[in-house]
């Protein structure tokens, strides 16, 4: 894979963590193709961001800006047309924000998992009723379109690792602030958080995906883990197949402590519990799963902590 670079922010972004796929251009049709070109010459890497651009905190501080107002709202009153950008390889991909769809689709998991006066607290009736009109109204004419970003609010769904290996773990340690100095302009540096991604190609994405599934299917019975891995297949399947996928840690890494972080090996351990299954040693794939399953736990646990 190619070099990569981390998005450094000193604004606390939501505990959450993002699965996105990157599309090269080629993927998008005429006028979208044009219009994503010329946005990536304004706001990409070349143009002097490294990384992503607009950075992902940069879009979760958007979409929050947005949503907090005196009226409660549910969801954004027009789509975004920002994007996360990336060039690897002297190819540009685009990874489209779509904020407003990824809002509808949270809302529907929100009403699984809140009761019902919790959730009318959070989002009265009327609000709610009238973004499912609106989306509604919305998938209808657009029945094919599906998001480029899955988000997970503490913790990281084990499948998600499925895609991904541990050559392919990005870890940068968390930077202090810097204060100016003479002689550069008079700018310091803010103090900057650890970061943790993995990235990896589509094809490599999809290939160790169907391995898992296979080796689950074979060994486990049907549940939410082998549900949810096909769900993931099915999802990757939209896009591109020269596509680039990420997986990042994003805002979990202020929940979790930058050693802990740095030890943090769960795609390594995914891939040995899967191994270990497909080889028949039930032991060693139960204690890889319950290795990421209580790291997880721990962090999920924060939720609940004043």
């Amino acid at each position: 894979m190619p070099s990569v670079t981390a998005v450094r922010t000193s604004v606390l972004p939501p505990y959450a963590a993002y699965l996105r796929v990157y599309e090269p251009l080629a993927a998008f049709p005429e006028p979208e193709r044009a219009r994503w070109q010329t946005y990536a010459a304004e706001h990409g890497p070349a143009a002097g961001s490294p990384g992503a651009a607009p950075s992902a905190l940069a879009e979760r501080r958007r979409s929050l800006a947005e949503l907090v107002t005196v009226t409660p709202k549910a969801l954004p009153e027009r789509e975004s047309r920002d994007a996360l950008v990336r060039v690897a390889d002297g190819v540009t991909y685009i990874c489209p924000s779509r904020i407003r769809l990824r809002s509808w689709l949270a809302l529907e998991e929100l009403k699984e998992e809140l009761p019902a006066p919790l959730l009318d607290a959070v989002l009265p009736p009327a609000v709610r009723e009238q973004a499912e009109a609106d989306w509604n109204r919305w998938r209808g004419d657009h029945p094919d379109t599906r998001p480029w970003i899955l988000t997970r609010t503490w913790h990281v769904p084990m499948r998600w690792f499925l895609l991904f290996s541990e050559e392919e773990r990005h870890f940068s340690p968390a930077l202090p602030a810097l204060p100016a100095e003479e002689g550069d302009g008079g700018a310091g540096r803010a103090a900057a958080p650890a970061s943790l991604f993995y990235l990896t190609p589509m094809a490599q994405a999809r290939r160790r995906l169907a391995r898992g599934y296979r080796v689950l299917r074979e060994n486990l019975d049907e549940g939410p883990l082998v549900t949810g891995v096909e769900q993931v297949g099915r999802w990757l399947e939209e896009f591109h197949p020269r596509s680039l996928v990420e997986l990042d840690y994003g805002g979990l890494v202020h929940a979790i402590p930058e050693a802990r972080l740095a030890d943090d090996r769960s795609a390594a351990e995914v891939a040995e519990g899967i191994a270990a299954l497909r080889a028949g040693d039930g032991d060693r794939a139960g204690q890889a799963y319950r290795t990421v399953t209580e790291r997880w736990r721990l962090v999920q646990e924060l939720l609940y902590a004043n």
